[in-house]
């Protein structure tokens, strides 16, 4: 099993990192990391698009600057890692899924127009913590959900949350082994 884990956290000691790396050690495979914000990656720029547009035309994704790309559509099982940062995720998230979002490497679009995905996982598990209360999903799993099954092709997207970590008589400790309960493998 070839298990992609997306590490999106910037703090060292991140709680959603925490609550990840457990659901990873329930998992039975391989596990390659990237870490959007440590890793230098293209700027999305004109010149950037007209490259990936060539390749998208041609088939030809060997150059590395694919490598986010193919190594998503290769995995079995995806874990994102990302906070909940201003009613979503951090900001490298989002560069990172303008980066693996490839015509012709993680999704197609079909002869009606319609996307088709072309990535081989089943399953993807977006991993968030929250200091105060998650008040919509719709901006960070909702769009992490949207992308990974009608671009991707992932039909069983999951999310595994704990929220309000830092209001005051929390006890962390408590809520995120909950959260850690309520996934299931």
């Amino acid at each position: 099993m070839n298990i992609l884990f997306v590490d999106a956290c910037v703090r060292m000691n991140s709680r959603t990192r925490f609550l990840a790396r457990h659901i990873l050690a329930q998992l039975d495979g391989t596990v390659t990391e990237v870490n959007p914000a440590t890793e230098t990656k293209p700027i999305v720029s004109e010149q950037f698009i007209n490259r990936r547009n060539k390749s998208s035309e041609t088939g030809e994704f060997s150059d590395p600057v694919y490598t986010p790309a193919r190594q998503f559509s290769e995995a079995d099982i995806i874990v994102i890692a990302a906070p909940y940062w201003d009613l979503s995720f951090p900001a490298v998230l989002k560069a990172y899924f303008e980066q693996i979002n490839v015509l012709g490497l993680t999704f197609e679009y079909t002869d009606d127009g319609f996307t088709r995905g072309l990535c081989r996982a089943k399953k993807l598990i977006y991993v968030t913590t929250a200091g105060g209360p998650i008040v919509s999903d719709e901006y960070g799993y909702g769009y992490v959900k949207a992308l990974a099954q009608n671009f991707y092709g992932i039909p069983d997207v999951c999310q595994v949350k704990a929220e309000r970590l830092d209001m005051i008589g929390a006890d962390v400790a408590e809520i995120l082994n909950e959260a850690l309960k309520g996934f299931i493998e």
